[in-house]
């Protein structure tokens, strides 16, 4: 049971204050704080704090001793690396239109750069590593997103509702073809568009949003969305694109999983995110960043549905937030009376996070306090844990892998 000392990723569209308030640090900090990453990725560890402040990498610490840290059964099971990367994620700004790919798609993609010859750290790499990037978010504020694509009758009543005549030919694709092979061929021309055809969709699109936003009701929301968006991103195909999905706003405690293959773009709000430990992205678009769209054609699951919200399940005192994928699972306690210890659920290794108030962490012979943006290293051979909360509102997380559930 070791303290964690975790990096912070200074992305522009981070905030000031979520991350150096949770942290503890002065307020506005520098520059913007996007991401405080907590695991063993090789991009940025953590590191480990020993009790006489000798900081240790976690990453070399599990390449040391997989079967010490990870134990034997996931050792093997995940080649001897962490399987997952827990991060506190806190935006301004929206994040790019994003899609992550699956195993499969990211170890054939991986080999593919490789073989051609792209360095990894290159700005046109696609894959930076072999693993898929599912993920989930778990809300700390209220949070903003776009989430997969919608189900067909209310994005066309959505673009009938705007109705621009710039984009009418193109919402007849949709009309005429009202499934994701629909939805395949609308985004594909949209994403396409030469830029002199943009320069005049996206200021039609403006000017019908201000409407739909002036006259309210069902598509207001999704009408303001779009007019950001298209602010901070002029003449981008991604506005566009951005119409197609699912608006979604979390609430705290509240939780999106979004597998492969899942067109993403998070708008604003602070959360807990939890993910395979990778950091494939393909975008497609809000960004000024590389975009592949052959490759982002390829992994995009154009299959509209309604993503469900999460908000967890009752497992011995913590709520757990339930996926497909094994590498992950988080677990949130909240609500617990001050004083009160509850069991840590053991199985492998676990990071244990607070966000709220402060906890007293009990081990064998071992007490630690865990205050306000500290988190812990749990190893495999540490069992027996409990937390005690100690003051009203303590609000803690648990990462680990799905293996036992």
């Amino acid at each position: 049971m070791e303290l964690l000392e975790n990096p912070v990723r200074p992305y522009a569209w981070g905030s000031r204050t979520v991350i150096a308030e949770l942290r503890g640090e002065p307020t506005p900090s520098p520059y913007p704080e996007a991401e405080m990453w907590l695991g063993a990725h090789p991009g940025d560890p953590s590191h480990l704090v020993g009790h006489d402040g000798r900081r240790t990498s976690l990453l070399d610490a599990v390449r040391s001793d997989p079967h010490g840290l990870l134990g034997p059964d996931r050792s093997a099971k995940w080649s001897g690396n962490l399987p997952y990367l827990l991060k506190v994620l806190a935006a301004d700004e929206p994040l790019s239109l994003q899609v992550h790919p699956s195993a499969a798609q990211a170890a054939e993609g991986f080999a593919r750069e490789n073989a051609a010859g792209i360095r990894v750290d290159a700005p046109s790499r696609n894959y930076r590593d072999a693993s898929h990037k599912s993920e989930l978010i778990c809300a700390l504020t209220e949070f903003h997103a776009l989430v997969g694509f919608r189900q067909i009758p209310g994005t066309l009543a959505l673009l009938r509702a705007l109705d621009v005549g710039e984009l009418a030919p193109h919402v007849a694709l949709l009309a005429d073809q009202p499934c994701a092979g629909g939805l395949r061929a609308l985004f594909t021309t949209w994403i396409t568009l030469p830029q002199s055809v943009l320069d005049r969709a996206v200021p039609a699109l403006q000017t019908a949003c201000v409407r739909l936003a002036q006259v309210g009701g069902e598509f207001a929301r999704e009408a303001r969305m779009a007019l950001e968006l298209s602010e901070r991103y002029p003449g981008d195909a991604g506005v566009l694109a951005a119409l197609l999905l699912n608006l979604v706003v979390l609430t705290p405690g509240e939780a999106l999983y979004l597998p492969a293959g899942n067109l993403h773009a998070y708008l604003s709000g602070a959360g807990v995110e939890l993910m395979a430990n990778s950091d494939n992205v393909l975008r497609g678009g809000l960004t000024s960043k590389h975009v592949d769209v052959a490759e982002l054609l390829r992994v995009l699951d154009f299959t509209p549905h309604t993503p469900p919200v999460l908000r967890g399940v009752g497992d011995g005192g913590w709520e757990r937030y339930d996926t497909d994928t094994a590498e992950f699972l988080l677990r949130r306690l909240e609500g617990t009376p001050a004083g009160s210890p509850v069991a840590v659920p053991a199985g492998g290794p676990r990071i244990l996070l607070c966000t709220r108030g402060s906890a007293l962490v009990s081990a064998a012979a071992q007490d630690r306090t865990l205050e306000r943006g500290q988190a812990l290293w749990l190893s495999a051979d540490d069992r027996d844990v409990t937390v005690a909360p100690q003051e009203a509102g303590t609000q803690l997380f648990l990462a680990g892998d799905g293996l036992d559930v």
